[in-house]
């Protein structure tokens, strides 16, 4: 709703100021001009036709929205609160026309004053380089960093939530149980999602046909640690303790903003090693993905190369015999920082066996919806088994 809201308050204020712009410029052109706004009931009369094209559309949005969610295999929504969509779009659009007029009037006082010393022309080129110059610093200065602190406040306090239907683990080898060097509490939202769904053995083996293994999974929340270096070492440590190195595969994972990993990325890996896979993440941000390329662009990409070096160093101490096969996967902001970990150069001597980097796709439920998209990347010959053809759901 609120999206919704946002986006329709928008293109209704680009619609009134181009309806504006279409209107001085025929008022330029000198071209006659008769204009609804000038019978006696003239703003009644447009109101009205307003209403009368906004209720058809909102009546009808619901049925429009699932005709894609069909095609998407998502369910289907039974309504998508009309009422409250033309509310956030009315304050959303006066909103946009009061900063819009108050930054006319800044530019007229400013033009006013500069043109006591000045041409005219040159005062009023001056007065809108200075009120773009005053909005820019006070907007980056106040009001974006005020704004993201609160969102980030807000993200924060929905990340520590504890969801009643997930309770600690009793598996010693998962993350946040009592053996655990992990605190549950502090995996965060995302990651404790993570670490309670997946395949067990006795799934990947009813598929297979044969016994598997319990697939381990190790998530390392931003609460774990202050920094990403101790936090790229406790997931190590407890990829040592839970045997992750033993596998015969270990996948390190950089997930979205949120710290969301994509499960329809993970599972189908652990199905085709017979549960013989290790994989670990690390959350790096409280933001949506969006917000946090935004506010903290740096974030992804330190957290990102402070775990993949921690576990590649490890990997490559380990005799190459020994060693399970290391690759990286990412989706959406999470395959730009992972592709970013990794500097083809430094494992020239040493490689790893491939990665999985795709762009954002709509999933429902998910951390970060979007359109679908895929990107895949084969270093080092890395085989189908992994990088098989159908990673989404």
């Amino acid at each position: 709703m609120g999206r919704a809201g946002v986006l329709s308050g928008v293109s209704f204020a680009v619609g009134y100021f181009l309806g504006l712009f279409a209107d001085w410029l025929w008022r330029a052109l000198h071209l006659p001009r008769r204009s609804v706004m000038d019978l006696p009931n003239g703003r009644a009369i447009v109101a009205a036709i307003c209403l009368l094209l906004i209720l058809p559309f909102a009546w009808r949005a619901a049925a429009w929205q699932n005709s894609t969610r069909v095609l998407m295999d998502l369910e289907p929504v039974r309504t998508i609160h009309p009422a409250g969509v033309l509310v956030v779009a009315s304050i959303t659009m006066l909103v946009i026309v009061a900063f819009v007029r108050l930054a006319k009037i800044t530019i007229r006082a400013l033009s006013r004053s500069a043109a006591r010393v000045m041409p005219e022309r040159t005062a009023t080129i001056l007065g809108m380089l200075g009120a773009f110059l005053l909005f820019w610093v006070v907007a980056t200065g106040i009001v974006i960093r005020f704004g993201m602190q609160v969102v980030d406040s807000s993200y924060r306090t929905y990340d520590a939530f504890v969801e009643p239907d997930l309770s600690p683990p009793s598996d010693p080898l998962k993350s946040g149980s009592a053996a655990s060097l992990l605190n549950w509490q502090e995996l965060g939202r995302q990651g404790r999602r993570y670490i309670s769904s997946g395949p067990s053995a006795a799934e990947i083996g009813a598929v297979l046909g044969q016994p598997a293994r319990e697939p381990l999974r190790v998530y390392v929340g931003m609460r774990s640690a202050a920094t990403p270096e101790q936090r790229a070492m406790l997931a190590l440590r407890e990829l040592e303790r839970t045997g992750g190195f033993d596998r015969a595969a270990l996948v390190v994972i950089t997930p979205t903003g949120t710290g969301w990993v994509d499960e329809a990325g993970i599972d189908p890996i652990e199905f085709l090693e017979g549960g013989d896979i290790a994989s670990v993440a690390m959350q790096y941000s409280y933001l949506s993905s969006p917000l946090s390329l935004i506010a903290e662009p740096d974030n992804g990409n330190e957290s990102a190369r402070a775990l993949f070096n921690a576990i590649y160093r490890h990997w490559t101490s380990l005799p190459e015999d020994k060693r399970p096969r290391l690759y990286l996967y990412g989706l959406s902001l999470g395959a730009l920082n992972s592709s970013r970990a990794a500097d083809p150069f430094e494992l020239a001597g040493e490689p790893i066996q491939g990665a999985l980097w795709r762009g954002r796709r709509l999933q429902a439920g998910s951390g970060d919806p979007s359109p679908m998209a895929a990107t895949r990347a084969r270093p080092n010959g890395c085989p189908s088994s992994v990088m098989a053809g159908r990673f989404a759901s």
